[in-house]
């Protein structure tokens, strides 16, 4: 098509929701729940890593920052989903669309960056614990998470340039619940074999980089607690992995599950199934997974829930 044969489009719709009243009705109050539920809960986990002199470790340094991460990856696709389903209208305009798909994949990659980091603060913990201070010392830890999330905005930028730049000629709907790149990719008119090729690169890389550090870091620490003299010392130190690990194979498996490509209809299924799992199962599971397995996060939390009775019995006095 001739350049002066098409208009850009200024607005895409997203189709991947149910047609059904019911079903759509059934989907909001699930997702109202389960955002209400997600934001509190990591709400919950900053709250307690923040003030919790216990928790002033680096290991809860980024369990906080997981956290936050966390809360921004789901608010930046629930709440656009539940407006869509209580308001009946479909329709996001291009930059919106370009926006959260940026935010989205950002958010996405700066999680790869930050797990990996984390799997290397376990991996010095376990196995060099005499050294442990002085190579993850604070200023260290915050440095590392700065640049895991400078890095994410610089490794997405480029694609999202590209894919801003394309041209989209119609039509406008996109089969999903948010504006994920590869059906995005589907709707232009342009050549899009360059986007797929640095896209395709450096997903690749990060997801492949990310995924090796962790996985060389538990090698390590998985012989360095075979070693332990006793079985409880073999358990404490599995312990304190225990939760990381989950995370990294829920975030690591849902992931890879985006790289399949079989049928046109099942792609599109297994995106939206890894989709839901990577932005709102994942951020619903990670407080569940670092509380419920954690004795120093539930000490803290029966701490705070006992400050709080103890303030609010001296208010009670007070008024008395």
């Amino acid at each position: 098509m001739s350049l002066e044969n098409w208009t850009q489009v200024t607005e895409f719709v997203l189709l991947g929701f149910p047609r059904s009243h019911i079903l759509q009705s059934l989907l909001f109050l699930g997702l109202m729940v389960t955002y209400i539920v997600t934001a509190s809960g990591n709400l919950l986990i900053i709250g307690l890593t923040w003030v919790s002199r216990r928790l002033h470790t680096q290991m809860y340094f980024f369990l906080r920052n997981l956290s936050f991460l966390e809360l921004l990856l789901v608010s930046v696709v629930v709440p656009k989903m539940l407006v869509i389903i209580l308001t009946g209208d479909h329709s996001i305009s291009f930059a919106s669309c370009i926006l959260q798909s940026y935010l989205y994949f950002l958010l996405g990659t700066t999680d790869f960056f930050l797990l990996a980091v984390m799997s290397l603060d376990r991996y010095l913990a376990i196995c060099r614990p005499l050294h442990y201070e002085t190579l993850m010392s604070g200023r260290v830890c915050s440095q590392l998470v700065l640049a895991s999330w400078l890095a994410g905005f610089v490794w997405v930028l480029c694609p999202t340039i590209l894919m801003a730049s394309l041209p989209f000629c119609g039509p406008r709907g996109i089969d999903h619940f948010f504006c994920d790149s590869w059906p995005l990719l589907r709707l232009s008119c342009g050549d899009t074999r360059l986007l797929e090729l640095v896209a395709f690169v450096l997903s690749t890389a990060v997801l492949l980089g990310s995924l090796v550090v962790t996985l060389v870091s538990y090698a390590c620490i998985i012989a360095t607690v075979f070693r332990a003299p006793t079985a409880a010392e073999q358990k404490k130190a599995f312990s304190t992995c225990a939760s990381h690990l989950t995370v990294v194979v829920i975030v690591y498996g849902s992931s890879i599950f985006l790289y399949i490509r079989v049928s046109e209809a099942q792609s599109s299924l297994l995106n939206k199934g890894a989709s839901v799992l990577s932005c709102i199962i994942t951020p619903l599971l990670n407080p569940f997974i670092f509380s419920l397995r954690n004795d120093k996060v539930k000490q803290a939390l029966r701490d705070a829930l006992r400050w709080h009775r103890i303030m609010a019995m001296r208010d009670y006095e007070d008024h008395k």
